[in-house]
Formats: C-alpha cells, structure tokens, sequence
C-alpha cells in the first residue's frame, strides 16, 4: 500500500525568521469610564493618521477598540517601540490620542454577553478616505447580524448595518478582520478583498480559525440594516457549515494540525514583503492536557453527577490547560487562492510554520487572581513600512501593551533561494519539541528517492508510518498525531535510497 503524507516546501513565503522584533509600545492614559483596560480585542492600521507626527519611521495610526465592557474605538498615533529587557513598562514610549472614543456600534448590536470585535481599515478611491467595516459577536449566538461599516470621524462615524453576513455560521465569521491587498484579491478572489473570520474555542468554529472573504460594498448603493452580505467565499473552515445547526459539523478528518480545544486564535492579518507574502493567525495557544471544566483542573462531566463549582479564582467553567504560550502560526496564501479556485478543500490549508512569541511578552502564563487566560488581543500591518502589531492584553497593570515587529525586505530573496532544490539529505528536528498531541517533521531530498518516515517507542517497537512511497526532489514536511500513545521518549527515522537518520521527540501528556 502506498501512503505519502508529505507536503512539497515551495513558494514565496514569510518565514517566522523574516520578523525582527522591535520593541513595544504603551496606551495612553484617560480619564473617564472607557479607558485602555481589557482592550485591544481589535485594531486596525490607516496610513492617512496623524499627518503632523515626528519623522520617526513609524507613521500613520491605528484605530483600536477600548474596555471590554464599553467597545469603543479610539485612534491613536504610533510611537518608536522600544524593547525593555527588564520587561519594565515604564521604560516604553506612549502612543498619543488622536481621536478620542466614540461608540460606531451606534446601537446597532444592543447588549452583547462575552462580546467578539473585528476592525478593518478599507481604502477608497483617489479622494476618498476610505472607511472603517467592523463586526460584532458574542459568545452565543445564531444567525444574528453581524457585520457593518462606518467613516473615519469617530464623533459622526454615520455607522451603518447590522448586516447578516450570508448564510455564514456566527462562530466562524465575526471576530478578526483584515484586507487582502487589492491586485491579490483582484486575481484570485474575484475582487472580494476583506478578510473576516473567528475561532471560538471548543470546537464550535470547527477545528481550527475560519476565514471567509467578500468585496467592499457600494458607495452609491449601500446595504441597508438587516440586508445580507452577498458573494462571501470560504478561504478556511476545518469542518462543515450545516445552516440548521448552531455550530459548525467537525471530524477527526478534518482538522488544523497542532489543533488543541483551548487554543484561541485572537487576530489575523496579512503580511508582505517584495514578492514573499503570508497569512497569519495571532494568539494563545493551550499546550499540554486540554479539559472543559476550571482552571484547577476539575473537570465537567457531559452528565451528571456534577462537581462542586471550586472556590474563586477557580470558579470560571470553560476550556482549560495546563499552560499558554503566545504565538504565530502562517498560512500560505496560495494554499487559500487554491480553495478559492476550488483546486482544495477549506480544510486542506495548514499552517506551515509556527513563532513563539513567549518570550517578549510581559505579562505570560495564566494569572488566576486577574482571572487572566488570554495573552494576546487583535492584529494589524502597515504594508508601506512591513511592521507587523500585535496586542498584549492585560500586560501594563490591566492596560495593553502594542508589540511591533518589522518584515525584512529581503524575505522574498530568502523565500527563492530556499525553493532553491536541496543539495543533500536532511531530517530535520520536529517542531515542537516536546509536544502534545501533534507535531511538524520536515526533510529534504536531492533529487527524488523512495521514502520511508517511521516512529518507535523507546524499545524499538514501530508506532507508526508517517510516509512511505517514491517522492520528488524537494523540501517536505509532514504532521504526526500522537493519538492515544502514552507520554514518553520516541524517535523518528528516515530512510531514502542510502541515506538514514534518526531524531529524537518527546510526547508530554
């Protein structure tokens, strides 16, 4: 029986080593009910903020959604980041108001219980300075109005909506939103160039982030409130959207690899460099056990009898872990024009690279006295300038903290000499290492060879085959799933033509 199960390495990629931290940056402090505690759970860059900055480098603005319990937008200005060893908040600079905080759900979405935000900056034709399209979810919902749009005045954003975004599930559909650039969408998504998606945790969204995309709406007719989104198209959904149901139709089959139930996916957005482009989804991911139940580790049962609900700070019900890191998992855009095209299946695209971003952070890990859970909030990018956003919630006291990053301008150089062909036999070191319940092996082959990928436990005994057949001359990854094998030391070994290597990795529980 022939079984290959590797991917070719190719293309015009961003590479997790293409991004150079810069530092970051405090919210400003203002008086007043809405204020930047519990923020930046959206966020969005425009190119046209403020004009009279210092010559900095860092230019433009960002327009960010405030406190949890208010969501309202304010914009900002973008200071110098400055990285502090010390992770000392005082050490950083701070942005400046620019537009103070104005409310563009405008009674549109009424109260909203555990709420989820998207923010977009859209550009307009020459003289016109675009808008803002934004959407609006919560924790349980069903087929509600979702999406709408609004000017760039924040006094008088004239905010239009709610908008039913097609027959879409509301779990895979209204939390991050970005742009795709406009000659991309113009050749492989029909002109649909506004990217909105969500990952809810506990597979409701399937399992992994959905993306769906769909086109700006028309300045001279505009829908009206309750109307319908038309033309949305699937980029990512790892499951099946049955409009009867609530919540998306998942199996084993199809799912994101490194998928954990307590992960959550806050943020996306597209980033580019030269030719070398990626998508990429920003936040916290569960490492080790995964249960539904509470923070100590109690688990709640599907029937009874129930558990005692354990004394504060324990005493909020969800999907938990044992640990939480920051991190950056990228898509290849050409994998998302493939779905668009038809060419794959919305569940076919998987991340092919994975950044750790753990270690800037300042604030890491769960606080349970805070009730803190979340690391990260929302992301955006100034493509003029490659500096990527990203927000660290809750990190300056219960303020955010913006962390910048800058995408080397020789990424796509990079990105063609490693589809350069390989000029020897690799195995590389799985990524991550150790691991739970899934991880990343990558090798290279010179020139095509029958292949054969094995794992052993620590007696020598075969677990699995993960390739094996004639592949091609390249660079190939492939994904073991640990399953229902025990905690341990395991080695995997590669056998093409003469050549043999064996690693080690190791299966935490």
């Amino acid at each position: 029986m022939l079984v290959v199960a590797a991917t070719p390495l190719y293309g015009q990629r961003i590479q997790p080593r293409d991004l150079r931290y810069l530092g970051a940056f405090r919210l400003p402090d203002v008086d007043g009910d809405v204020t930047w505690e519990f923020s930046g759970t959206a966020m969005t860059y425009y190119p046209g903020g403020d004009p009279e900055g210092p010559a900095d480098g860092f230019p433009g603005s960002l327009f960010v959604v405030g406190h949890d319990w208010y969501q309202q937008v304010a914009e900002i200005s973008i200071p110098q980041p400055v990285i502090s060893p010390s992770k000392n908040p005082d050490e950083l600079n701070t942005a400046r108001m620019l537009q103070p905080f104005g409310d563009i759900r405008d009674g549109l979405f009424g109260e909203l219980e555990m709420p989820t935000v998207g923010l977009t900056y859209v550009p307009g034709s020459p003289g016109d300075p675009g808008q803002l399209y934004f959407c609006w979810g919560q924790h349980f919902q069903f087929h509600e109005p979702t999406h709408g749009f609004c000017g760039l005045d924040l006094s008088d954003p004239q905010s239009r909506g709610p908008l039913h975004f097609g027959t879409a599930n509301n779990y895979t559909s209204c939390d991050y939103m970005f742009t795709f650039p406009e000659d991309w969408a113009q050749e492989h998504l029909g002109g649909r160039r506004i990217a909105t998606g969500r990952f809810r945790e506990g597979q409701w969204s399937g399992f992994g982030p959905a993306l769906y995309a769909f086109a700006p709406f028309s300045k001279t007719s505009p829908p009206a409130a309750g109307d319908t989104v038309q033309g949305i198209m699937p980029l990512l959904l790892y499951g099946r959207d049955d409009p009867a149901l609530p919540e998306i139709v998942v199996e084993d089959s199809i799912r994101m690899r490194l998928y954990q139930p307590a992960d959550q996916w806050s943020g996306a957005t597209w980033l580019s460099s030269g030719d070398a482009s990626a998508v990429i989804f920003v936040g916290t991911k569960a490492m080790g056990n995964n249960w539904y139940g509470f923070g100590n580790g109690v688990v709640w049962p599907d029937e009874p009898p129930y558990p005692p609900v354990p004394d504060p700070p324990f005493d909020d019900r969800g999907w938990w872990c044992d640990s939480i890191r920051a991190q950056i998992i990228f898509y290849d855009p050409s994998e998302l024009a493939a779905v668009a095209e038809g060419r794959l299946h919305t569940w076919d695209p998987q991340p092919y690279a994975v950044l750790d971003i753990n270690d800037v952070l300042f604030d890491p890990g769960f606080d349970f006295p805070r009730y803190k859970r979340w690391l990260l909030g929302a992301a955006c990018f100034d493509a003029v300038h490659r500096h990527l956003f990203v927000v660290e919630r809750r990190a300056d006291e219960e303020k955010s903290l913006v962390h910048v990053w800058e995408v080397s301008s020789e990424a796509a150089a990079v990105a063609a000499q490693d589809a350069v062909m390989p000029t020897g036999f690799s195995l590389a070191r799985n990524y991550p290492n150790p691991f739970n319940p899934s991880t990343e092996i990558a090798f290279e082959l010179p020139h095509a060879a029958k292949v054969k990928l094995e794992v052993f436990d620590l007696r020598g005994r075969r677990v699995r085959v993960l390739v094996y057949g004639r592949l091609t001359a390249g660079r190939h990854r492939t994904s073991f799933e640990a399953g229902n094998l025990p905690a341990g030391v395991y080695f995997y070994r590669i056998r093409a033509g003469r050549f043999e290597q064996t690693r080690k990795m190791i299966l935490v529980r």
